[in-house]
């Protein structure tokens, strides 16, 4: 599912892997190459819910990716998506949840 998100994604973002992000390091980060359209941030977890991706996601702030440097101008200005998947191993189920998200000034 995540290499199918990757290839048809590929040409619209430019997409990091495992790449630190606030306090962490965020599963997969994309970055819109077209100025105003939306960033995501996907984490995924195994034997968990998708509040805790998500939760992760907030508690590491790996939003502030988004926000470039110091005293230079932010790297992205538009909306941000949160996502968290998660993978049952016991039932071979996925569950997904999206949240929008907003950067701190």
């Amino acid at each position: 599912m995540v290499n199918l998100v990757y290839l048809s994604a590929r040409d619209k973002y430019k997409i990091e892997r495992e790449d630190k992000a606030g306090k962490g390091f965020v599963d997969f980060i994309f970055y819109p190459r077209t100025p105003g359209c939306t960033g995501i941030i996907l984490e995924l977890k195994t034997d968990h819910k998708p509040e805790e991706a998500l939760r992760q996601i907030k508690e590491k702030e790996y939003a502030l990716k988004f926000a470039g440097k110091l005293a230079e101008l932010p790297e992205h200005n538009g909306h941000i998506l949160a996502v968290g998947i998660s993978y049952d191993r016991k039932t071979k189920e996925h569950s997904c949840m999206v949240e929008e998200l907003t950067l701190s000034s």
